[in-house]
């Protein structure tokens, strides 16, 4: 098995060279999901056979020759990004278990890239009002920050090698400052807001976390 602590460019690289199999990959994953996701609460949806599914999806076509720039590295979604194959509750009652009807542009293209989507990151409510479950991972008695909350402490706990949250004002930066991980949020426009939740037309931003610079521009 990889270390959880590996970075994921090691992780393209060793799937790409036969060194370790998605499948592989992602069982060390969901193994640190079951050890960590009790105390942090990082998950709003996580569903281990549709993990496992695409994995070995993502092993059958490196053997056939297909590889893209994730292949088989699993990343956490925000829970404000459509997803076709997982509810979209954008952390309100009011959106309990509401399915997507397609994949929104990130995700899709994470897809192409071979990325396992791993499940739906906790967010404040609508990404802006009553802050979400998630706890610190270094201390359960101060917050993760918001909005991306659950991005920020999966990645932090070494739950997800990347993450995809969103910012309006500070929701990447600070949650990553908080968790200790890597936050990037690009020039506004450079990643597509398509079927992503809007609170700010002129505002929003799509970001990544990751645990070092590489690992963010590889996902970016």
């Amino acid at each position: 098995m990889a270390s959880l602590k590996t970075s994921a460019v090691e992780m393209v690289q060793a799937i790409k060279k036969g060194e370790i199999t998605s499948e592989e990959l992602v069982k060390s994953y969901i193994e640190q999901i079951k050890k960590k996701e009790k105390n942090v609460e990082a998950f709003q949806f996580f569903d281990e056979e549709l993990v496992l599914a695409q994995a070995k999806k993502a092993d059958a076509l490196h053997q056939a020759g297909t590889h893209g720039d994730l292949h088989g590295v699993p990343v956490g979604i925000k829970d404000i990004f459509d997803t076709v194959d997982m509810p979209t509750e954008d952390g309100t009652e009011i959106h309990k278990e509401n399915p997507s009807l397609n994949d929104c542009t990130v995700v899709s293209k994470l897809k192409q890239a071979g990325a396992i989507i791993m499940g739906k990151t906790v967010t404040c409510e609508l990404a802006y009002y009553s802050p979400g479950k998630t706890k610190n991972p270094y201390d359960p008695n101060r917050t993760p920050g918001g909005s991306s909350s659950g991005s920020a402490a999966a990645v932090a706990s070494h739950m997800v090698p990347l993450a995809v949250g969103s910012q309006t004002n500070g929701s990447v930066i600070r949650p990553a400052s908080y968790c200790g991980v890597v936050g990037y949020k690009p020039t506004r426009g450079l990643i597509s807001r398509h079927l992503v939740l809007q609170v700010s037309r002129k505002l929003d931003q799509i970001g990544v976390f990751s645990n070092s610079v590489e690992d963010a521009a590889l996902i970016s």
